[in-house]
């Protein structure tokens, strides 16, 4: 196992143990800190192992940071429709 999957699992276990916290905010601040330090992992992991296993922990982080997903996914809808809320 190199480098970069021992860094995405150990983010994974992180991921898990802050959702596992008690968070006023919902856990949006964990969010933004996980999304911050797992975008350029991501790009470590394709970097050392290729496009398909940076795509499978692309499909495992979405997974995990679903929530923040699903609202990029709704912005980027309307801004398509262009229709106000």
């Amino acid at each position: 196992m190199n480098l970069s999957i021992i860094l995405v699992s150990l983010w994974a276990v992180a991921a898990n143990v802050l959702a596992m916290t008690p968070s006023k905010d919902f856990h949006w601040r964990n969010a933004y800190i996980l999304i911050g330090i797992g975008i350029p992992m991501l790009g470590f992991v394709t970097w050392q192992n290729g496009p398909w296993v940076g795509l499978i922990v692309l499909v495992a982080a979405m997974s995990i940071l679903r929530w923040p997903v699903i609202y990029l996914a709704r912005w980027v809808k309307q801004k398509i429709k262009g229709d106000k809320l």
